[in-house]
């Protein structure tokens, strides 16, 4: 293949196109709301409630990646990201319209499920149709999406928070959804074998009640009760009773939601681990870094989302260059070089913490974005390689799964930090100080995640030789499963 195999302009270019534009949702929506967040308060009011607005999309959108994963490898790939883009669409419009906090956190829980489909497919579909060469060149037209949302997103979230009108970053979404639901329906067709399948619904009930209920002991741990008290040990108690029942009925379904095998086997073990530490770093930064620097020195939301962005800049440029990188020296000392990075990003913001300071902010949050991009993109493309067709959604999906879990328990843990803080400083929300100590706390419980992050590359397997870049996977044309068609 040449290199005009791969671009917009290429045979495959509209398919591409689609999965960038699908890719851009979600992307828009992962940076735009954290600088609204004063808007919402301000106007409905919940601040100590605001952690769900992360806690709750990123819990329902965890707890059904699996399930769309599995359904992505016997319906094929393109329903389930349809039905994914129709409920995040539905979800959007409904989040516009939120009279209060609680019903804004119902609906993000509804725009949670369909994002669960929306990833993990588009990174799956690319798998599917490009070979790990071709990934490496293809990386830069999805990190140009997300390059373009790093600056996008938090810009519009502030517009909109200055004019108060925090509304407009659900309402943003629906043309987003729109083109791509357009795109995928037009452009992306697959074969299908009609095959009969049993779902695993006991399975995803079982895991969607146990992250349920673990999270919200997490969350309202020290805050609706004790720690140290019955409603606590009944919450963790059960969630633990069912996360049990959850690995028994997955060792005897006969298609499970969630193989055990991808916990089993050295290199998916250690990239998922990837993805968890990955998702906690991250929503720790993304979450509070905004709030500290428009309560800590009193600037925009603007100017605090722009600072952050310079970390959505730093992953897509590392994520472009990752893919030259890994076929040189590696997955494995690729991903241990992005962990060293995000480990010394983090440990700087933690130790300057006390010191709020847009330029330290920017510098550092594009430091650790360089170390997110150079640790998330080979380790994932190492756990797609290692399987075939009918093994990757499930594959992709555990990693888009860890990372969300990382996402959703990082979120509450950090939340239940930053309260615990502010509880002892005297409960004021408002004071620099306050929400300086808070932060700094949620930026040390950052750069202990990025430790572990380190860790976890540091045990992936050692790699014999560079990747085969004509590889598209160990078994190149299985014979199962949907064929992508162009067109």
């Amino acid at each position: 293949m040449t290199k005009n195999d791969v671009g917009l302009r290429s045979e495959r270019g509209p398919i591409l196109l689609a999965v960038m534009v699908a890719t851009g949702v979600v992307a828009i929506d992962a940076t735009i709301i954290s600088t609204a967040v004063t808007s919402i308060v301000g106007d409905i009011g919940g601040f100590s409630q605001f952690p769900w607005l992360f806690s709750v999309y990123l819990l329902t959108q965890s707890v059904t990646v699996p399930v769309y994963a599995k359904l992505a490898d016997t319906i094929g790939r393109k329903r389930v990201i349809l039905f994914g883009l129709a409920v995040f669409l539905l979800g959007s419009i409904l989040c516009a319209l939120a009279w209060d906090m609680p019903s804004l956190i119902a609906f993000r829980a509804l725009q949670g499920i369909g994002a669960g489909a929306i990833l993990p497919i588009t990174i799956t579909i690319v798998g599917d149709i490009y070979t790990i060469e071709e990934r490496a060149r293809t990386q830069g037209y999805i990190a140009s999406v997300w390059a373009v949302a790093a600056v996008a997103g938090p810009a519009l979230g502030g517009v909109f928070a200055m004019w108060d009108f925090w509304r407009g970053i659900f309402l943003i979404n629906i043309p987003l959804c729109a083109i791509a639901f357009w795109l995928l329906a037009r452009d992306y067709h697959e074969s299908l074998q009609r095959t009969r399948h049993r779902i695993d619904y006991a399975g995803a009930a079982l895991l969607t009640a146990s992250l349920t209920l673990l999270l919200l002991g997490v969350l309202e741990g020290g805050n609706a009760w004790a720690w140290v008290s019955p409603a606590s040990f009944g919450v963790f108690g059960a969630g633990l009773v069912l996360l049990l029942a959850f690995v028994l009925v997955e060792r005897r379904a006969a298609e499970p939601v969630l193989p055990l095998w991808v916990l089993g086997r050295p290199l998916l073990r250690a990239t998922n681990v990837v993805g968890l530490a990955v998702g906690a770093a991250l929503i720790g930064l993304t979450a509070f870094v905004p709030t500290y620097l428009v309560v800590g020195l009193d600037v925009s939301p603007l100017v605090a989302g722009l600072a952050l962005a310079t970390l959505t800049i730093g992953w897509p440029i590392a994520a472009s260059l990752s893919g030259r990188l890994y076929l040189r020296i590696g997955f494995r000392a690729t991903a241990i070089l992005g962990a060293a990075l995000v480990v010394l990003g983090t440990a700087a913001l933690a130790a300057l913490g006390p010191y709020p300071s847009i330029w330290t902010v920017g510098i550092v949050s594009f430091v650790i974005g360089l170390g997110f991009g150079f640790a998330a993109v080979p380790t994932l493309v190492a756990a797609q390689s290692s399987v075939g067709w009918e093994e990757r959604g499930v594959v992709t999906g555990a990693n888009m799964f860890a990372r969300s879990i990382g996402q959703s328990v990082g979120a509450a843990v950090l939340g239940a930090v930053a309260n615990a803080v502010i509880a002892g400083q005297g409960g004021d929300e408002t004071d620099p100080g306050t929400i300086v100590a808070a932060s700094t706390a949620v930026f040390v419980g950052a750069a202990v995640v990025a430790v572990l992050l380190l860790v976890a590359t540091l045990t992936m397997p050692r790699e014999r030789r560079a990747p085969d870049p004509t590889a598209i996977s160990p078994d190149p044309a299985p014979v199962t499963g949907p064929i992508p068609e162009i067109g």
